[in-house]
């Protein structure tokens, strides 16, 4: 029954340096600065629940990516048709199901059709009729193209998000999608819900667009917006008053240059005024289009739009080259740095709705952590008592194997990098009641060995030998059961299955390996005849 007793005695007080190690640095407010170049610095994230924070459920308006996408298929098309020579009155979207067209030649619709299934596979060609104006024709986009479409919409909203969320300088987010092409957000510990709100949700549509100087601003004004055009406003705060007012700009609707082409953006502090810029950079492509476009409109206003809000409108005195370009107009840091992280980040491939907000104070969370971990000491104190008294001297080894176990959840929370919530304080309450069970089974087995009239040493070996079949059953389909609450649970479900999952197989370490370990070294080297079970 010692057999082996040395390295087995060996892993055990291994895994509890291992664990105090992992454990440390949630409980030590401060470090050594060796520590941090040699060992783990991982601590155990509280949740949502526990340390408060806020939590946000965003609908993706996907619909929009696929207008968006048809829109710029309309521009695509224009220059082929244009290439192609092929004649075209009228080319409208329809909706979010596809285009219209009407051709002016019935005779172009055969080089028309090749077109289209050379170079837009996604679409097909409805019957059309010949009208006064031309041959009608319906494109409509399939519904596969259209769902992959809204499908990369919320996958590139989710890791936009991300991004953002992630240069804001919160730790431990939580942002997973979920159906319906929604995405849910949570993020501990959060100190301005209503910034972070407003950045996440921000749309960080960057386009550079010409002021109409041909058209009259006042007639737009009025109503009467020339085709073409539009009106858009900048927002200009009085430094002396604070007051706020409007500035309205007649601009052209056609998009010169968009933030796709952006590489960076920063916040710098601007010669006039010593007022913060947003200094941004182009990749090559951009550079080359910033640097003809510059070129192309010398002498004319060239407006910096996000969001249909304009930030300047600088008149172009030179051709730019380089890829460089500055957002003035910005009234304070806070908001300089923000619109940098937004146009870091990249924009949203379309709208977002925010459908749930709920904000946790940290009061609460507070109050959770007292309870949960008042629960978790009487319901851990019952149980050690009862093993005590009702199995003696095993209940006491026992005891010891909780115990362990515990310290094993904990340190695995911060090997994995999981977060601690409150239903994951109930599944480690929950394998405190599991840890014990496995030892009850197996000094049950014990004492029926000794009712045999067997021996001490033979007994526990028994007991171990009967017991183990059992115990492996419970704990594996157990865990199973942990694995599938993670996979498909929401993220209360999954708090539960994580601790669940790592206590299961502590417990299964303490209870079946470790006490073994003490029991034959009792009666083993130590030699005791009697048992106290």
């Amino acid at each position: 029954m010692a057999k082996n007793l040395g390295w087995r005695g060996a892993i055990s007080a291994f895994l509890i340096v291992i664990a105090f190690v992992y454990l440390t640095p949630s409980l030590s407010k401060e470090l050594p600065p060796w520590w941090s170049s040699l060992l783990p610095q991982e601590k155990i994230h509280l949740g949502l629940d526990l340390q408060g924070g806020m939590h946000l459920v965003l609908e993706v308006e996907a619909k929009k990516a696929v207008e968006n996408h048809l829109e710029r298929v309309v521009e695509d098309l224009k220059h082929d048709l244009r290439k192609k020579k092929i004649r075209y009155l009228e080319l409208k979207r329809r909706n979010t199901e596809g285009l219209d067209i009407i051709l002016m030649r019935a005779e172009d619709r055969e080089n028309f059709e090749d077109l289209v299934e050379t170079s837009y596979p996604d679409f097909e060609i409805g019957q059309g009729s010949t009208t006064e104006k031309g041959l009608a024709l319906e494109l409509t986009l399939s519904l596969v193209a259209r769902k992959q479409i809204m499908k990369m919409a919320t996958d590139q909203a989710l890791e936009t998000i991300r991004n953002r969320v992630d240069q804001f300088g919160v730790s431990e987010p939580d942002i997973r999608p979920q159906e319906d092409y929604r995405i849910l957000i949570q993020l501990p510990g959060i100190k301005d819900p209503k910034r972070a709100i407003e950045l996440i949700g921000k749309t960080a549509l960057l386009e550079f667009k010409l002021v109409d100087e041909e058209n009259s601003l006042d007639e737009a004004l009025k109503g009467n917006v020339p085709v073409g055009s539009q009106v858009l406003y900048e927002d200009s705060m009085d430094t002396k008053t604070g007051r706020k007012t409007k500035i309205p700009y007649l601009l052209k609707s056609r998009t010169l240059l968009t933030g796709e082409y952006l590489t960076d953006a920063r916040v710098q502090i601007g010669n006039q005024l010593g007022r913060p810029e947003v200094s941004l950079s182009f990749n090559a492509r951009g550079a080359r289009l910033f640097e003809r476009i510059t070129g192309a409109n010398i002498d004319k206003q060239l407006a910096i739009v996000l969001d249909d809000n304009v930030y300047s409108a600088p008149v172009i005195r030179d051709q730019i080259s380089g890829g460089k370009a500055q957002i003035t107009g910005i009234s304070n840091m806070e908001e300089a740095r923000d619109l940098a992280i937004v146009l870091r980040a990249g924009s949203l491939p379309a709208p977002v709705k925010i459908l749930e907000e709920r904000t946790v104070g940290p009061s609460l969370g507070k109050d959770s952590i007292e309870k949960g971990f008042k629960s978790m000491v009487i319901g851990g104190v019952v149980v050690i008592a009862f093993m005590v008294l009702y199995y003696g001297f095993s209940g006491l080894i026992a005891d010891i194997a909780l115990l362990l176990n515990i310290l094993f959840i904990m340190a695995g929370l911060a090997f994995f990098g999981a977060t601690l919530t409150l239903p994951g304080i109930a599944g480690i309450i929950l394998t405190i009641g599991m840890c014990v069970d496995a030892n009850v089974l197996i000094f049950e087995r014990i004492r029926e060995e000794l009712l045999l009239g067997k021996p001490p040493r033979a007994s526990i070996e028994g007991g171990y030998k009967k017991a183990i079949v059992t115990i492996l059953d419970a704990n594996v389909t157990t865990f199973i059961a942990a694995l599938v609450l993670f996979q498909f649970g929401t993220s209360a479900i999954r708090g539960f299955a994580v601790t669940l999952s790592i206590g299961i197989v502590g417990s299964f370490i303490t209870a079946v390996f470790m006490t073994r370990v003490i029991f034959d070294y009792l009666f083993g080297p130590r030699k005791w005849k009697k048992l106290s079970i």
